[in-house]
């Protein structure tokens, strides 16, 4: 079995392709929203992200098959007063899932967060995907909070009306 990481070309057509199947599956997914991705999202998505150059994102192949992506965006933490990487979707296709792709995607943004000087790595894990939280705790991350009395940090957001603007 060969496994292979690549870095994704915005503009490759095949990368693309599989960046958004890949994407898809982990949308349909209930840890993912249990909704396909949009008909906008689909067709916008590999030219706003080539137009971001803090965004990378990562393909694992087995055998010559797309199986797990990583996208990632280069943040900053005022508190390290360094550069951090944010890993903002794991997918790994579930026909491929206990082969250690999770890991090894980690593994290689951990190693492009070290070339770009990075303090951290960041992600957000929902409360129920113990899968994932057990993969992510395995590769050394933790939960975020600066004082044990305050709690832990929770991730908030609100959705703007913006869409095809």
């Amino acid at each position: 079995m060969e496994i292979k990481i690549e870095l994704v070309d915005y503009s490759n057509q095949e990368q693309g392709k599989d960046l958004l199947n890949l994407l898809d599956c982990y949308a349909r997914d209930p840890m993912g929203g249990g909704e396909p991705l949009a008909q906008y999202v689909k067709e916008n998505l590999l030219n706003e992200l080539s137009k971001l150059p803090h965004a990378f994102s990562l393909i694992c192949y087995v055998d010559g098959v797309a199986a797990g992506l990583v996208n990632c965006f280069d943040g900053f933490s005022s508190f390290t007063c360094k550069p951090l990487v944010n890993i903002h979707d794991l997918i790994v296709a579930n026909d491929f899932r206990g082969l250690g792709i999770g890991q090894q995607l980690l593994q290689k943004v951990e190693e492009i967060a070290v070339e770009k000087g990075c303090g951290k790595l960041t992600l957000e894990v929902l409360e129920g995907n113990a899968i994932a939280q057990a993969t992510y705790t395995k590769f050394g991350f933790s939960g975020y909070e600066l004082d044990p009395q305050a709690g832990r940090a929770l991730f908030w957001d609100k959705k703007l009306n913006t869409l095809n603007k």
